[in-house]
C-alpha cells in the first residue's frame, strides 16, 4: 500500500490560510512551565476573570430543562430576540431580531462573512496593526489584502487620507476594529462618519469588529452603523467573550444585513450546524441582566493599565502610549534595538514574561509588542520588574 507524502494532499489554499500567534506563544509558554518555569501570562486577549455566577448558574438550568439538542442554524429565537433588544438598546436605533445570526465566538463572524462576500482578486481594506484572522481569512478567499497602517503618531487611528487613497472601486470590503487589538486605539465618532461616506462612495461593505465595545476608560462606544444608510452594508461582529468573561462558551453573533442573512446561515449548516444552545441560553442571562459585573470587570482593568503603561514606561528604551480601550498595551521597544520577534522571544525564555510581538499583527506592528494586562497588578508588576531587569541587568 503507498504511504501519503506528508503534505501533497493539502489544497493550494491552504498555504495562504495563517494562523494566530497567541495561542502558539500560549503553548510555548505552558510547555516551559511543565518544565518549571515560572512564566507570567501576558499574551493571551482573554479577561482573567469568571463568567458571572447568574450566567454559570443560567447554563446549568438550560442543561436541565434539556437545552442539548439542535436548534435553528441561525440561533434560537429567543436569544435573537435578547441580542436585538440589548443591540437597539445600545446602538440607539431599532436592530430586528432577523439580522442577528448567533455563531459559535466572534471569529465565524468574520470568517463566513469575508466567505460570503470576498471573491479572486477583490480588495478588501484592513486595519494593519490588526487582528490576525482579518489578513488570513482575505487571503484564504483570494482576495487582495489592502493593509492600512495604524501609525503611533497618528494615535494608531485610522488615516482618513491614506483611506481615500486606497479606497477605490475594486475595494468590496473595509475592515473598522475600534477599540483596536492589538494598539488599544478608539476611532473618533467624526472620523468614523468620514468612513462610512468613503464606503458609500466605493460601495463597499463594512465588517464593524466591535467585540471591545464595552472597554472604554475615556468616552463611550460609537457604531459607524449608525449613520445614514449603513445599515444595509454594515456587518456588527459582536459577542459575549470579553465583556462576560466567556472566551470558552464561544457565543458570538452579527448584526446583518436582511440580504446577508440566509447567505450566512448557510455557511453555518454547512460547517458548525449552530452554536451549542445552552451556551445561548446563557447569553440571554447575561445580555438581559444589571451589566455591574462588566462594569466592574472594566473598571478594574482602567487600573491595571495604569499600572502597566506607568511601568512600561520607566523602563530605558520602552515608551508606551496610553491605551484609549481594549485591554492591551502597544510599547514601542525601537531603542531597546531588537526586532519584535527577538524582544518576545527573550522576555518568554529569558525574563519569563509571555507577551507578542507586533508583528503577530502584521508587518506594520514591527516594533512594537502587545501586552494583555487582561492579569493581575501584583503580576503586572513582576512583569515589568522582569522585563528591566532582562534589558539591563
Amino acid at each position: 500500500m503507498n504511504q501519503i507524502a506528508t503534505g501533497t494532499h493539502l489544497a493550494s489554499r491552504m498555504e495562504r490560510l495563517d494562523t494566530e500567534t497567541a495561542f502558539e506563544t500560549l503553548a510555548k509558554a505552558k510547555a516551559l512551565e511543565a518544565q518549571g518555569h515560572d512564566i507570567v501570562h501576558l499574551e493571551i486577549g482573554e479577561p482573567d476573570f469568571d463568567t458571572p455566577a447568574h450566567v454559570r448558574e443560567a447554563a446549568k438550568n438550560a442543561l436541565d430543562d434539556g437545552y442539548t439538542h439542535y436548534g435553528p442554524p441561525p440561533g434560537l429565537p429567543e436569544v435573537r430576540m435578547a441580542v436585538a433588544r440589548y443591540q437597539s438598546k445600545r446602538q440607539g436605533y431599532e436592530v430586528k431580531p432577523e439580522n442577528v445570526v448567533f455563531t459559535p465566538g466572534g471569529k465565524p463572524v468574520i470568517f463566513f462573512t469575508i466567505m460570503a462576500l470576498i471573491e479572486e482578486g477583490d480588495e478588501v481594506i484592513y486595519p494593519n496593526p490588526g487582528f490576525p484572522i482579518y489578513e488570513s481569512m482575505i487571503n484564504f478567499t483570494g482576495g487582495k489584502a489592502i493593509p492600512l497602517r495604524l501609525a503611533e503618531e497618528s494615535g494608531f487611528s485610522v488615516d482618513l487620507d491614506e483611506l481615500r487613497t486606497k479606497a477605490s472601486n475594486s475595494t468590496k470590503m473595509i475592515i473598522v476594529n475600534s477599540p483596536n487589538n492589538p494598539c488599544g486605539s478608539v476611532i473618533p465618532e467624526q472620523d468614523l462618519e468620514e468612513i462610512a461616506n468613503i464606503a458609500k462612495e466605493v460601495d463597499a461593505i463594512v465588517l464593524s469588529d466591535e467585540i471591545y465595545k464595552d472597554f472604554y476608560y475615556e468616552g463611550k462606544h460609537a457604531s459607524i452603523s449608525r449613520f445614514n444608510d449603513m445599515r444595509d452594508r454594515t456587518v456588527i461582529l459582536d459577542g459575549l467573550s470579553k465583556s462576560y468573561a466567556m472566551t470558552g462558551w464561544r457565543t458570538g453573533y452579527g448584526v446583518m444585513p436582511d440580504w446577508l442573512v440566509e447567505p450566512i446561515s448557510r455557511l453555518i449548516i454547512n460547517s458548525v450546524s449552530q452554536t451549542a444552545t445552552f451556551s445561548q441560553i446563557a447569553s440571554i442571562a447575561a445580555l438581559d441582566s444589571p451589566q455591574d459585573a462588566v462594569r466592574e470587570m472594566v473598571a478594574e482593568f482602567k487600573t491595571r493599565r495604569k499600572v502597566l503603561v506607568d511601568g512600561l514606561n520607566s523602563i530605558q528604551g520602552i515608551s508606551c502610549p496610553m491605551p484609549q480601550g481594549a485591554f492591551y498595551a502597544f510599547p514601542n521597544i525601537t531603542r531597546t534595538e531588537l526586532s519584535s520577534g527577538e524582544f518576545a522571544n527573550r522576555c518568554l525564555e529569558e525574563a519569563g514574561v509571555a507577551l507578542l510581538s507586533g508583528t503577530a499583527f502584521g508587518n506594520f506592528g514591527e516594533g512594537y509588542v502587545r501586552i494583555s494586562f487582561a492579569n493581575s497588578a501584583k503580576n503586572l508588576n513582576e512583569a515589568v520588574r522582569r522585563i528591566r531587569r532582562m534589558l539591563h541587568g
